[in-house]
C-alpha cells in the first residue's frame, strides 16, 4: 500500500464514520452520547487523508523537478507496511454490514444486569406512566412496587421466550457500546397476545405485581408485570436502554 492508497482508505473510512454518525447508524454500535466523538474521528480521518494526498502530490512535483536521480531514489525507497490494508476491514464492515441490534438470542444467554438504584424519581404525570424496562424492573424488584403507587405503567421492549415458552419483555442496557450491552428483563403475566414472536417489539400496559423470579443464568431478580394490554410497535430509533447512565 502506497501513500496514495492510504489516503484513499483513510478518506473512505472517515466518510463512513461521518455517514454513520449523521444517519443514526452509529446507534447500532455505540451509545448516543458518543456521537460527537464519532463525528470528530471522521473529520480527523478525512483531514488526514487530504493532508497525505497533498503532501504526496507536493513530493512528486519536487522529485520531478529534481531530475532522474531523485526519481531513482524514490523508486528504491522502502514500501509502507502491508498491514495498512487491514484498515479496509472496518471500512467494509461499515459499508457492507448493518448489523441489527442485539435481541432475544443474546438476552437469553446473559444474566439480567439489573442493579439496585440509589433512589427513585417521581413517576411521570401521564396515566399510564411511561417507564423504561430498567426503571420499572428496579422499582418492582428492589422497591417492592412502593414507588409505583398502584398506578398503571407503559413499558416498551422486545420479546424473548425461554425454553419453556415463558415471555419476557427485554431491553439491552448499554454502558458504552454494543459489545458491553447486557439485558434487563421483565417477566410478563396477564393478558398477553395470542401469538408471541421473539424479537418483536411491544408496548405493554399493565400494573405491578409482587411476583418475582430469578434469572437462571446469574440468579438475578426478574420482576413480573401484569399485562392489561399490549400492542406491536416499530423498533425504536435507539434500540438500547441508556437510562442507567443518566
Amino acid at each position: 500500500m502506497n501513500r496514495q492508497a492510504q489516503a484513499a482508505v483513510m478518506f473512505l473510512l472517515g466518510a463512513a464514520l461521518l455517514h454513520a454518525g449523521t444517519t443514526g447508524l452509529y446507534l447500532r454500535y455505540v451509545k448516543a452520547g458518543l456521537q460527537p466523538l464519532l463525528l470528530a474521528s471522521g473529520v480527523v480521518l478525512v483531514a488526514a487523508a487530504a493532508a497525505t494526498a497533498w503532501y504526496e502530490r507536493r513530493a512528486a512535483k519536487t522529485a520531478g523537478a529534481a531530475g532522474p536521480a531523485a526519481a531513482g531514489a524514490e523508486a528504491h525507497s522502502h514500501p509502507e507496511p502491508r498491514i495498512s490494508w487491514l484498515l479496509l476491514l472496518p471500512l467494509l464492515s461499515l459499508i457492507l454490514v448493518a448489523p441489527p441490534a442485539l435481541g432475544s438470542y443474546s438476552a437469553l444467554r446473559a444474566g439480567t444486569a439489573l442493579q439496585k438504584p440509589y433512589g427513585y424519581g417521581r413517576l411521570p404525570g401521564a396515566n399510564p406512566a411511561p417507564l423504561s424496562v430498567v426503571d420499572y424492573a428496579s422499582r418492582a424488584a428492589y422497591g417492592h412496587g412502593r414507588s409505583l403507587h398502584g398506578r398503571p405503567v407503559r413499558v416498551t421492549g422486545f420479546l424473548a421466550l425461554d425454553h419453556s415458552g415463558a415471555p419476557y419483555l427485554v431491553r439491552m442496557a448499554l454502558n458504552c457500546c454494543a459489545a458491553d450491552a447486557q439485558p434487563v428483563k421483565i417477566a410478563l403475566t396477564g393478558t398477553l397476545p395470542p401469538v408471541l414472536r421473539p424479537d418483536a417489539w411491544l408496548e405493554v400496559t399493565g400494573t405491578y405485581t409482587p411476583k418475582l423470579t430469578h434469572d437462571p443464568v446469574n440468579n438475578g431478580p426478574i420482576p413480573y408485570l401484569k399485562v392489561t394490554s399490549a400492542r406491536p410497535v416499530p423498533t425504536p430509533h435507539d434500540p438500547y436502554d441508556e437510562t442507567w447512565n443518566n
